[in-house]
């Protein structure tokens, strides 16, 4: 394995994204792609999901800094934020479930059919499994080109652990992060938490990060 800066990819496709602290493998490849494909989409409607922390919010982040648009949060949606839609073509909403004010959904979907716009929908599942009650949202689901970020590869793994290591200023022995990429469940949140309480561990104890503090934090 090289350095983070030789593991972060330096975007150049023909529409760049420039986001060094985004790193593309086989997981996300497919999502981040189709972003930076628009307007080419066979679709308007394009609903992206993932576990939390899989990365759907720096996509979206890095898409609309370099496009342009709104986002808008799915569990705080109003009339207001309707309304304000008018001006933009990219739309994005965030973290859509079933706790949600259904009709506003469906209105929202409505408005981007009618004008053409185009909508970013996140999710932790693929909005067609999501339980909606209200049938004609549950057919509006049908409109979507569905990407979803899968668990990360080993590739992946080790980028997000070195990055986030890195954010908290810890240099390990990268032998320490394939033994840990060997034995951590592969899910985004565990990845986030594990980084957590070994960096909480080893400032407690004031004793640098070793094969012994990443099997206590593992459980092993």
């Amino acid at each position: 394995m090289t350095d983070l800066n030789q593991l972060i990819i330096k975007f150049d496709y023909e529409k760049n994204f420039k986001d060094d602290d985004f790193y593309v493998s086989k997981s996300n490849k497919t999502v981040f792609e189709t972003l930076s494909n628009w307007p080419k989409w066979e679709k308007n409607f394009l609903n992206i999901s993932g576990d939390r922390y899989s990365g759907k919010t720096h996509l979206i982040n890095i898409f609309l800094k370099k496009f342009k648009g709104i986002k808008l949060n799915a569990n705080s949606l109003s009339d207001e934020d309707i309304n304000k839609i008018k001006i933009y073509e990219n739309i994005v909403l965030e973290d859509l479930s079933e706790n949600v004010n259904e009709k506003l959904i469906y209105s929202l979907f409505n408005i981007i059919d009618i004008d053409n716009k185009y909508i970013i929908v996140t999710s932790e599942k693929p909005i067609t499994l999501i339980n909606f009650s209200l049938a004609d949202l549950k057919s509006r689901t049908k409109n979507f080109i569905l990407r979803t970020i899968d668990k990360p590869d080993d590739e992946l793994l080790f980028a997000l652990i070195l990055k986030n290591l890195s954010d908290r200023q810890i240099s390990i022995d990268k032998k320490l992060i394939n033994f840990i990429i060997k034995r951590i469940d592969r899910s985004y949140g565990n990845i986030s938490n594990f980084i957590y309480k070994i960096d909480e561990l080893s400032l407690k104890r004031r004793k640098p990060i070793d094969f012994k503090l990443i099997r206590e934090v593992l459980g092993d």
